[in-house]
């Protein structure tokens, strides 16, 4: 049927038009054409038209007019006008505790000084950080949600979930055996990896955890962009590992390990003695003479990782040596956190050449670096978070040297969450007082299913 409807419509359709209409004509160009058109128009403009007369214009009016692009106002600056005068109000405001109102007259912000206080009572409520403070305690860089939610509410605050109080206090029994005695306690896990949906604060909440043990005096080694390790900077096959050595990535690791933890590793001798083999340094080439750097017996973790940042060569080997460093310390509790985890199950975007025109893609277990960090398979505490910014897609559940219970869901927000971040919002002049119902954050609750980034986005569109 629908056949014939197609050959109807087809014999209905009037007649193309015939191969003489549409060819070009050979003896006479399109260019003479619009040649011969704008001498035309060339000599109508120096000569007047018969039998019209030419309204005269006055000079002084020609340069009166304005154009209308420039007299519209830009719309960048209103928008720095409009910035400026909500922080000028939010200024006000800070004045007012009044406004500080959560959902039900609960208190908006907890008065909790610090992370390590947080109970349940304190949930579903905000903490106030201190920008200082954070650029202190976390100098490797801030996750790229929690600056977008600073900058765009114009304060520099929290939701405290239930779910970060769970993820610290199951680190917290992990580092002090004597609390796991409690009844109907939870099971103790040293090894998670925090898998969820798109924006449901699994960055935000492993910042939050580094910040709490690092306070509590942990010595702790944050990677905040995992996926660094495999990509970019130089890379070289190491003939006597046979894997890939990557000294840029090697010397930053080392520099922002020891940004936050030099006090500490000043007190840590080394237990490790044996040499450490060197490798190919970044563009330096192989190293000369002895291929090996000796460790003696007085040697601190500081001196030992200064010792990589001064010997491009030796940087690679160091990194791989501290992994072992850290597992052997017991004064302190350590604690590993990476993310962007999910970046080192796959491959990354080194390349090694086969033949002249073909290459093969470097998987990350075979970058040295990362074979030291990826397994969770010792007795050491570590936290890793998948990002999926990093585009690796779904791995599958099990995954090879983690621990097959070790992988948590990390959940959105919920509706109570979500009803003291709208209020939140409001407080923070996001969204007009008139236009803020009960019945309209629900809407956009279910709209954005829970997604921190999708609600902050839709709540200044209520109406």
């Amino acid at each position: 049927m629908m056949l014939r409807s197609i050959l109807r419509a087809a014999t209905a359709a009037p007649p193309l038009l015939k191969e003489s209409q549409w060819q070009l004509s050979f003896c006479r160009s399109m260019a003479s054409k619009s040649k011969s058109k704008s001498k035309s128009k060339s000599k109508s403009k120096g000569k007047p038209t018969k039998g019209k007369t030419q309204p005269k214009v006055d000079p002084k009016e020609k340069k009166e007019k304005v154009p209308e692009e420039i007299q519209t106002v830009s719309p960048n600056v209103s928008a720095a006008e409009e910035a400026e005068k909500r922080r000028r109000l939010l200024a006000e405001d800070d004045k007012n505790p009044a406004l500080d109102v959560g959902p039900n007259g609960r208190p908006l912000f907890t008065s909790i000084p610090s992370l390590s206080m947080l109970t349940k009572e304190d949930t579903n409520a905000y903490f106030k950080f201190s920008m200082k403070e954070l650029k202190e305690v976390l100098p490797e860089g801030l996750p790229m949600g929690m600056m977008k939610e600073f900058e765009e509410s114009s304060r520099s605050a929290l939701l405290m979930r239930q779910c970060f109080v769970d993820l610290r206090d199951n680190f917290r029994r992990a580092a002090d055996p004597s609390l796991v005695g409690k009844p109907r306690a939870p099971k103790v896990r040293k090894q998670i990896v925090l898998d969820g949906p798109l924006s449901c604060g699994k960055s935000i909440a492993l910042a939050m955890l580094v910040h709490w043990a690092r306070k509590e005096g942990w010595l702790v080694l944050y990677v905040p962009k995992g996926r660094e390790w495999t990509h970019g900077g130089l890379f070289y096959k190491n003939p006597q590992t046979g894997l890939w050595d990557t000294p840029v990535q090697a010397a930053n690791i080392l520099r922002d390990f020891l940004r936050f933890n030099k006090s500490i590793l000043q007190g840590l001798k080394c237990n490790v003695h044996d040499p450490i083999p060197l490798g190919e340094g970044a563009g330096v080439g192989p190293p000369k003479g002895s291929d090996k750097m000796q460790i003696s017996a007085d040697t601190t973790l500081c001196e030992l990782v200064e010792a990589g940042l001064s010997n491009t060569h030796a940087a690679v080997g160091v990194v791989v040596r501290l992994r072992e460093e850290l597992s052997k310390v017991t004064s302190v509790p350590v604690l590993i956190a990476i993310d962007q985890y999910n970046s080192w199950f796959t491959f990354t975007e080194f390349e090694e050449p086969v033949t002249v025109r073909s290459c093969v893609p470097i998987h990350a277990k075979d970058v040295a670096i990362v074979k030291a960090f990826r397994p969770m398979t010792n007795d050491d505490m570590m936290v890793g978070a998948f990002s999926h910014s990093t585009a690796v897609g779904k791995l599958r559940q099990e995954l090879p040297d983690v621990p097959t219970d070790a992988r948590i869901h990390f959940p959105r927000y919920t509706l109570d969450e979500a009803a003291t971040v709208c209020h939140y919002y409001l407080r923070q002049r996001l969204v007009k007082r008139d236009a803020f119902t009960e019945d309209n954050w629900k809407k956009i609750f279910y709209l954005s299913n829970g997604n921190g980034t999708e609600l902050r986005y839709l709540v200044p569109f209520m109406r």
